[in-house]
């Protein structure tokens, strides 16, 4: 448990760290950053060049790797605009509509209905104050990160089975040669600047290389269901790291709106554990 939960912080404050980048590198230079690095970084550790490839492989490879790399993109080109938690808990509808989707029990639809109403509070209100709505153009994105995210979970399904802990790497560096051009478009030398290199080697260690090793850790030692339930905790993370780390505060709907979006996502996993739980 504190391996995931560690998992989670290091996600958050790497995230929120990566947000101070955004005036000098914009999003597309720092998730060039980021994504480049962590391939680097599993490459050196999993070493896919030693298993042979063929053309055959390259299909499912890319359509995993490219919808990494485009949710990332969309997700910190969200938090742009909207605060760290509220974009987390916008992106996390997309895998509960997938575990919804896949679920044969029809009570699992009123955790839907609880996101949505969650995500309702979100949309600005007739009367409401206009220096506290929420970027329409953030939004969306992150809701377009979510829809990414339940691709990412389909597409990487079937490559796990198929290559195993060989997927990750090859996914990511896919995910980098689709980004990469992007953000060098988009920031130029800077990306040569020594400071920002530095920088963005830590986005890449706290955003990516810690917490895949923490969660790893606790896939191996958590039921999966139990594992669900506490990472459905990241808004909540992220809001916090957003107030600490960066100053974001929100309001009292959007705080419930996120802890709406926590309990649907809580909910479905509960569920899903209980009916994997019971005999057939």
């Amino acid at each position: 448990m504190l391996a995931l939960l560690g998992s989670l912080v290091s996600l958050a404050v790497g995230t929120s760290f990566a947000k101070s980048l955004f005036p000098a590198l914009g999003a597309e230079g720092t998730t060039a950053y980021r994504l480049v690095f962590a391939t680097l970084m599993l490459m050196a550790v999993f070493r896919p060049w030693r298993r042979q490839w063929v053309w055959a492989d390259a299909l499912p490879l890319c359509l995993y790797g490219v919808t990494l790399g485009v949710m990332n993109l969309l997700f910190y080109s969200a938090i742009k605009t909207i605060p760290f938690g509220v974009a987390i808990a916008i992106e996390f509808t997309g895998p509960l509509a997938v575990a919804v989707w896949t679920s044969k029990k029809a009570s699992d639809w009123l955790w839907v209905a609880l996101a949505i109403l969650g995500l309702g509070l979100l949309l600005p209100l007739p009367g409401a104050n206009a220096a506290t709505a929420l970027d329409p153009l953030g939004m969306g994105l992150a809701l377009a990160a979510g829809v990414c995210w339940a691709l990412y979970i389909v597409f990487g399904q079937r490559v796990a089975l198929r290559y195993g802990s060989l997927a990750t790497p090859m996914g990511m560096l896919a995910a980098s040669l689709v980004v990469a051009p992007i953000g060098v478009l988009h920031a130029g030398s800077a990306l040569l600047n020594p400071q920002f290199l530095l920088a963005g080697l830590a986005v890449a260690l706290m955003s990516s290389a810690i917490p895949y090793a923490l969660e790893m850790f606790a896939l191996n030692h958590l039921p999966k269901n139990t594992f669900s339930i506490l990472l459905s905790l990241e808004p909540a993370v992220g809001a916090l790291a957003g107030w600490l780390v960066l100053s974001e505060s929100l309001t009292v709907l959007q705080g419930l709106a996120i802890a709406m979006v926590m309990t649907a996502s809580m909910g479905t996993a509960w569920s899903a554990g209980r009916s994997k739980s019971t005999p057939a």
